[in-house]
């Protein structure tokens, strides 16, 4: 069997249907509402979708693109049963990541020359260190040798709760303790991997300073660090949101794609909101693939984000 059909087995469908509730009810059972009784989809439907996808956080540009789709869909048709419309919404939601470079994935990615470097940003409190940690036993299960660095040196209990997830996941550890130079903890990190053969390295980095200047400047000296370590690196930069935030998730987003290369987003605690429609407008806004979204606190509930999964349970 392969890790793609194991992943999505169906005790993983049932913890992303069960960690998109919330969302599921808050926009869809607003939208049964909006809708009945009505002949046709008119302009004051329209104007009741248009505040239910803003209130679920999907972001005024991305539901416009929305509504603007829909009402040409509208103009064809002339009237829509809301089994039809809620088709031509999950078709129009799916081709909106589709667009922005979120794909299937099928596994978790590693390069061809290893160690694979992953560089995990965020701010805390959004669940990076327990992402790491969830992300490296992904790792694990699959048979790569892990190392996991250290690179929060500033806040307290960071270096020792990323201790905790090393020996949780079995993967091997790297840290010159507290207060140190992030940046060499970094290189140093990636040096580490290379002498012990490991196949992945997952380095945590700060999620905050004195100003948010200073934090980004650390970032780009970070990432330079590794680079210079090993060409090329990191393979990977994950910024770590929490859903839950809504759009200071989508600020936030803003923040460190200007300050780093961003390849991808792991979006953490989806099942403790309604707000599930920031997945949208994250995607839409920065053209930043979802790689993982949280959907519950167990060790196996970061799931690699399936766009066809993610919105067959959205539509469910």
């Amino acid at each position: 069997m392969s890790f793609f059909k194991k992943f999505f087995s169906k005790e993983k469908e049932e913890d992303l249907n069960k960690g998109l509730e919330k969302t599921r009810q808050g926009i869809f059972s607003q939208i049964t509402k909006a809708i009945a009784g009505k002949s046709e989809v008119d302009i004051s439907f329209l104007d009741d979708l248009e505040n239910i996808l803003i209130s679920a956080d999907v972001g005024l540009q991305t539901t416009i693109k929305i509504i603007e789709r829909l009402e040409k869909k509208v103009a064809e048709d002339k009237y829509l049963h809301t089994e039809e419309l809620n088709q031509i919404l999950k078709k129009t939601i799916s081709n909106i990541l589709a667009e922005n470079n979120t794909v299937d994935l099928e596994d978790l990615p590693l390069s061809e020359n290893k160690p694979h470097i992953i560089m995990v940003v965020g701010v805390n409190g959004v669940g990076k260190t327990t992402t790491i940690g969830k992300l490296a036993n992904q790792y694990r299960e699959k048979g790569c040798q892990v190392v996991l660095g250290a690179g929060d040196t500033f806040r307290a209990a960071a270096v020792e709760q990323l201790r905790i997830w090393c020996e949780r996941s079995g993967s091997h550890f790297y840290s010159k303790g507290m207060n140190t130079d992030p940046a060499a903890v970094a290189y140093e990190t990636v040096q580490y991997a290379q002498n012990i053969s490991a196949d992945v390295a997952i380095i945590d980095t700060a999620g905050r300073l004195h100003t948010k200047k200073q934090l980004m400047e650390e970032l780009s000296k970070i990432k330079r660090s590794i680079d210079k370590k090993m060409p090329g690196a990191p393979h990977e930069v994950i910024l770590v949101l929490d859903a839950t935030t809504g759009q200071n998730a989508i600020e936030q987003a803003r923040h460190f794609t200007e300050a780093t290369q961003v390849t991808g987003i792991a979006l953490t605690k989806l099942d403790g909101t309604a707000k599930g429609g920031v997945v949208l407008g994250i995607s839409d806004q920065f053209k930043i693939p979802i790689q993982y979204i949280g959907v519950g606190e167990g060790m196996h509930q970061l799931q690699v984000f399936n766009r066809a999964a993610f919105v067959d349970s959205l539509f469910a």
